[in-house]
């Protein structure tokens, strides 16, 4: 009996033995394929010619990055106040065709889609009918812009006509908008945001890489005019970036997009200042770029690699968010949305302040009141509506910097009530002299 149950301790003592052989030769087989894995990261199929524009091209040498970039075609993502479903907003938001009466936000207004469409949506959308836009809105719209611009000169790309450029134009945003192709390292391939930060004597040379990961975002999500008859693209940043800066800037340069429709006003259409508002942000002043939270950082097999799947961080939570605060996706979601659905109150709010400025000076202007007379009232409306589209076409309904959008959004209803009240005062009849 004793011999039988030492060779049953033998027998089990030899098959544990293979197991842990078999694991220790399967860990040593999956560390040797990871460390191939990472000697093969990047790949060097191709070249990458200085002018190639094609993803699909430096796909070839960043295959996971290309996976992924491909992805900003879809067009179904919907958040609640955003996504890539391309809705139409003026029917979301109808207060938006008085807002901007008069002027072509208020014929055609849709939620953006993914950079894949960037060219595409600008193609088709209503505007390019009701303006004669220049060649100045290819800039951050399609991929070829930086070579015609190489081409042309800066001058001559601004001011020549969009719809002459149109035929040239054939990609939406690409990986050269961002990288070197000669390097593969960010940079910038934009004039206005070099013109711009060199205005604010900002060094872009002495950039470290993980302030590129905002500016090659900051190329284009950002507010921007078109100036002079050559229609130069300009960032209105001399002054600073808040909106008061941008207001000044303005006024002083005696600019305005258009005269309101109803008020006669001279008004100011904000973009989309993605940038200037984010610089506001507790995020920004602790070192957060664009991409930490837009592209944040995956794994694959072995290898750390930016998510090129550019969208709203609802969609992918855990991997935006949890690196650095460490609750559970819910909680998390739940934050961003308590943030967003109360600015979204406020523009509620403000959408109606602004409906009762603009139907006090248009009630003034039907009685026969002068712009003269109610320019005080009309450069009340001006700054409060920009103030206004400042939150509202900044496309993340105040998450980039909370407290900035409520501040801005205050103000807004404060300016917009100052027009209404300015506006009945100079309609309320005289009154009558007492008697002695």
């Amino acid at each position: 009996m004793k011999s039988k149950r030492a060779w049953l301790w033998v027998g089990l003592a030899f098959v544990l033995g293979l197991v842990i052989m078999g694991g220790i030769a399967a860990l040593l087989t999956n560390i040797q394929t990871r460390k191939a894995e990472a000697v093969e990261y990047p790949l060097k199929t191709v070249e990458i010619a200085n002018r190639e524009l094609d993803p699909a091209v430096w796909g070839q040498n960043f295959p996971r990055q290309y996976d992924t970039f491909k992805k900003t075609e879809i067009d179904t993502n919907e958040t609640p106040f955003g996504g890539s479903v391309p809705l139409d907003k003026l029917e979301r938001y109808p207060i938006l065709k008085r807002v901007w009466a008069g002027y072509a936000f208020s014929v055609d207004f849709n939620e953006e889609r993914g950079h894949f469409w960037a060219l595409t949506d600008q193609k088709e959308t209503e505007r390019q009918e009701v303006v004669k836009q220049p060649g100045a809105c290819a800039n951050c719209h399609a991929a070829e812009a930086p070579l015609l611009i190489e081409d042309m000169g800066w001058e001559a790309f601004n001011s020549t006509p969009y719809k002459e450029l149109e035929s040239q134009l054939h990609m939406g945003s690409t990986c050269r908008d961002c990288h070197n192709p000669d390097t593969m390292e960010l940079w910038i391939s934009r004039p206005a945001f070099k013109n711009a930060m060199e205005a604010r004597g900002v060094d872009l040379s002495k950039a470290t890489r993980q302030e590129m990961r905002t500016y090659v975002c900051a190329q284009c999500h950002v507010e921007y005019y078109f100036k002079g008859e050559k229609k130069e693209l300009v960032f209105p940043w001399e002054k600073g970036l808040q909106i008061e800066n941008i207001n000044e800037y303005y006024d002083e340069y005696g600019f305005k997009d258009w005269a309101h429709k109803e008020t006669g006003a001279p008004m100011l259409k904000m973009q989309h200042p993605e940038f200037e508002m984010f610089s506001t942000s507790l995020h920004y002043r602790s070192g957060v770029a664009c991409a930490d939270c837009h592209m944040p950082y995956v794994r694959d097999g072995s290898v750390k690699v930016s998510d090129h799947w550019l969208r709203s961080p609802l969609d992918n939570v855990n991997a935006a968010c949890g690196t650095c605060h460490k609750q559970d996706e819910q909680a998390l979601k739940d934050r961003i949305l308590i943030i967003q659905n109360n600015t979204a109150q406020l523009l509620r709010t403000t959408e109606g302040a602004l409906e009762a400025a603009i139907d006090a000076l248009a009630k003034a202007k039907a009685a026969g009141l002068t712009d003269e007379q109610l320019k005080e009232a009309q450069n009340f409306h001006r700054q409060a509506s920009m103030r206004y589209d400042f939150v509202m076409s900044e496309n993340s309904t105040g998450f980039h910097s909370p407290q900035e959008a409520a501040r801005v959004l205050g103000n807004a209803i404060d300016l917009a009530r100052q027009a209404q009240i300015a506006a009945e005062r100079l309609m309320a009849p005289a009154q009558p002299t007492a008697q002695k």
